[in-house]
């Protein structure tokens, strides 16, 4: 298909794009949801609360880090997630700002 054009569009949309990709799958949803509940977790302990193998919990967490959403601390041979607090209130301005639909939008839609 080419080269992404994503230089093309502002910084703000690549932004949404980013953290919607994120939370384009319901085991990354999960993964967050189980994070905030828990303040920080393993990833085996992540393995062991989800219906999915742990090779697959990796690949999960690796995108919702790459979006920015989390963060991991080594702690020897083990990895400890948590929400990265910074991020997460900006995904939550940002998605917000994006998602209000003026009402003059709204009363002309079909």
């Amino acid at each position: 298909m080419g080269a992404t054009k994503a230089e093309e569009f502002t910084l703000r949309d690549n932004r949404i794009a980013r953290y919607a990709k994120a939370l384009g799958h319901p085991a990354r949803v999960a993964i967050l949801r189980l994070l905030a509940e828990r303040q920080a977790c393993m990833c085996g302990d992540i393995v062991e609360e989800l219906p999915i193998a742990q090779s697959t919990v990796s690949q999960h967490l690796g995108e919702l880090k790459a979006a920015g959403l989390i963060q991991g601390e080594i702690d020897g041979p083990r990895v400890c997630y948590c929400i990265n607090e910074k991020e997460w209130t900006s995904a939550l301005t940002v998605l917000n700002e994006f998602f209000k639909l003026p009402k003059e939008i709204a009363a002309k839609c079909c």
